[in-house]
């Protein structure tokens, strides 16, 4: 249903968009939406060797991520749990 009309629409630009992420132990899943719709979406299954990486933990990656992320105008909320319903279906 998230490939057919009106489910995806096109990106506005000029207006705020949201990205919702989650992981759990097999997998990562993303939705971007605007305007409580959905622009975009994917999941991927973890391969073995990443699923023993600790999301706390800093390594170069990361530090990478961040370093481009600060240039960017943003806020990263943490929803706990059930809060966060938007990806789940995904993974």
């Amino acid at each position: 249903m998230l490939t057919e009309a009106p489910m995806l629409t096109q990106l506005e630009s000029g207006k705020e968009f949201v990205v919702y992420s989650d992981a759990s132990l097999s997998g990562l899943g993303c939705v971007l939406m605007q305007e409580a719709k959905v622009i975009a979406c994917t999941s991927r299954q973890l391969k073995s060797y990443k699923k023993i990486y600790l999301t706390y933990e800093m390594n170069l990656q990361q530090r990478r991520w961040l370093k481009l992320l600060k240039d960017y105008d943003l806020i990263i909320d943490n929803l706990q749990g059930k809060a966060n319903i938007v990806v789940d279906d995904l993974i």
